[in-house]
């Protein structure tokens, strides 16, 4: 069975909560993961990864990054944004994988557009990811859908508001997190990287690939 065939069965998807969270357990096969995992790699060639920092502090983050699409997601010293090239080569991204574009169209059935952004995140043993929102877009009623290959990761769930109390949950390799409706504009996180939990990446860690609608 293709993950085609299971994301078509709403048995599949796990309902986080009412307000718009879901979640499709494993439903990337192994070797669906592998290939998925090779395709990226190719990518990565073209778009190595890079070190994003934070706006005005210029601290480091602790993942690197790299995108696919017409638009990548940025951040340095001027802010967050979405821009056409690499801003270390100077490079167009290279293109969303046909098979994400696929895997899209099925587990958000809401969205009325593809995806123009893919955002690459390698996280090591010790890379986390801090409390935010998905909110640089031009149109936040598409969703946001996320996927995750290699080790696993402890994700926190908000609300619309920084304050608001979190649940937290583990994410597996082939997973799928789909953030639509209500908690498309929720914060989360990446509290932590669970090493060795999964054989997928050569040299551990985790990648986890976020599709969006720039505009």
């Amino acid at each position: 069975m293709s993950f085609s065939d299971k994301a078509r069965n709403r048995d599949q998807a796990i309902e986080i909560r009412s307000s718009g969270a879901r979640l499709y357990p494993e439903l990337l096969s192994r070797a669906e993961q592998e290939n998925l995992r090779d395709v990226i790699r190719r990518q990565i060639e073209k778009a190595p990864l890079f070190n994003p920092v934070m706006p005005r502090t210029g601290k480091p983050f602790t993942v690197r990054m790299t995108n696919l699409g017409r638009a990548g997601w940025v951040s340095d010293k001027s802010g967050y944004r979405y821009q056409s090239s690499h801003p270390v080569t100077g490079q167009r991204w290279p293109d969303i994988p046909a098979v994400l574009l696929e895997l899209w169209a099925i587990v958000a059935p809401e969205a009325n557009q593809q995806p123009d952004a893919c955002l690459v995140n390698y996280y090591s043993d010790s890379a986390k990811m801090g409390l935010h929102r998905d909110e640089d877009e031009n149109d936040l009623t598409q969703p946001v859908v996320s996927v995750s290959l290699g080790d696993e990761a402890l994700f926190r769930l908000g609300g619309p508001d920084r304050k608001d109390k979190t649940e937290s949950f583990r994410l597996r390799s082939g997973d799928v997190l789909v953030l639509t409706g209500h908690d498309r504009l929720a914060y989360h996180s990446i509290s932590r990287i669970y090493p060795g939990t999964s054989t997928l990446l050569k040299n551990g860690g985790r990648i986890n690939l976020t599709m969006r609608v720039a505009g």
